[in-house]
C-alpha cells in the first residue's frame, strides 16, 4: 500500500492586527483537516507582519518564547484537537537580546517535537532580518511525525544548498519552506530554485509565500505557493499571486524511493572530496 500524505499549506495577506492573523490561520487548519489533511505549514513569522522591511525597535514586540509562548500552545492544542501536523513559524525570543526565526513542528497528538531556526540572514533593502535576528544555531533537525519525516528550511535559506542536502541526509521526506518574498528578480527564482532542491535531494518541498502589501514598506508578496515533487513536477496548480488560497494536495511518499533508485545522487555523492567547499 503506498504512502500518501494529504498536506496542506496556507498563504494569505496580513490582517493589521495578530489576533485575527492567528484565527484565519486557525480557521484554514480547520478547514484543510476538513478536506482530510494530515499536516499544514504556514507562512514565515506567521502571526505577524514582515516587519523587516523596515529596522524599528518596536518590532521586538512581536517575538516570543519557543515552545512555551502563547502562539504555539495555542497552535499545540489546535493540532490535538484536528490530529493535524502543524509548521509553526514565529518570531522567537530566547532570552534578553536573543532573537530568531524560527519554526516549530508540533505533532498530530499535539506534542511539541522541536523547532527549526533559520541559518541564512539577508540584510538588504526591504529584508533588513541582521536587525532582528540571529543565525540559527541548532543544525538542520528533521522531525519524526505522524505523516512522516519533516525538515524546516525558511525563506532566504532557500538560495542556500548546503541546507538543503542536509535536510536530505537526516531522512526529510518533506520539507517545509515558510517564506516571505516580494516582486522582483526572486519571482522568477521561486518557481526554479525549490524545483531543482527537490530533485536534488529527491523530496517533496512545500513553499509557501505570503501575498499583498503591508503597512511598514512596500513590498509586493506575490504568493504562488505550490507543493513539488522530487521529479521538480508542481503537484497540482501552483497558488494565485495576489488571492488568499489554502493549497491541499496528495504526496506520495512511495515516489522518494523510486526517484532514488532511478537517480541514485545519495549513492553518488562524493564528500571526501567537498572538503575545499567548507574552507573559506
Amino acid at each position: 500500500m503506498s504512502r500518501v500524505v494529504r498536506a496542506a499549506l496556507f498563504q494569505t495577506a496580513w490582517t493589521r492586527d495578530q489576533e485575527t492573523m492567528i484565527a484565519a490561520h486557525e480557521q484554514a487548519a480547520r478547514d484543510a483537516a476538513a478536506q482530510g489533511a494530515q499536516i499544514i505549514g504556514f507562512q514565515e513569522v506567521f502571526n505577524a507582519p514582515y516587519f523587516c522591511q523596515v529596522q524599528e525597535p518596536e518590532h521586538y514586540r512581536w517575538a516570543e518564547p519557543v515552545p512555551d509562548g502563547p502562539t504555539v500552545r495555542r497552535m499545540q492544542a489546535l493540532a490535538k484537537e484536528l490530529g493535524l501536523v502543524i509548521v509553526v513559524p514565529v518570531y522567537e525570543v530566547e532570552q534578553s537580546g536573543f532573537y530568531y526565526n524560527t519554526a516549530a513542528v508540533i505533532d498530530a497528538d499535539g506534542s511539541y517535537l522541536g523547532k527549526y531556526r533559520k541559518h541564512h540572514i539577508p540584510q538588504v533593502k526591504g529584508f533588513w532580518e541582521k536587525y532582528y535576528f540571529k543565525p540559527g544555531n541548532l543544525g538542520w533537525p528533521v522531525f519524526d511525525t505522524a505523516v512522516g519525516k519533516v525538515g524546516v528550511y525558511i525563506c532566504y535559506d532557500r538560495h542556500f544548498p548546503e541546507g538543503w542536502r542536509a535536510l536530505g541526509l537526516a531522512g526529510a521526506e518533506i520539507v517545509y519552506n515558510p517564506s516571505a518574498t516580494s516582486r522582483g528578480l526572486s519571482a522568477y527564482l521561486w518557481q526554479l530554485e525549490q524545483p531543482a532542491a527537490a530533485v536534488a535531494n529527491e523530496y517533496y518541498i512545500a513553499a509557501i509565500n505570503r501575498v499583498g502589501t503591508e503597512e511598514y514598506g512596500d513590498n509586493d508578496f506575490y504568493g504562488t505557493s505550490y507543493f513539488v515533487d522530487p521529479r521538480g513536477q508542481f503537484v497540482g496548480e501552483v497558488a494565485s499571486d495576489k488571492d488568499e488560497e489554502l493549497v491541499v494536495r496528495d504526496l506520495d511518499l512511495d515516489v522518494i524511493e523510486q526517484v532514488r533508485q532511478q537517480w541514485a545522487f545519495y549513492r553518488d555523492r562524493r564528500p571526501d572530496a567537498y572538503g575545499p567547499l567548507t574552507e573559506a
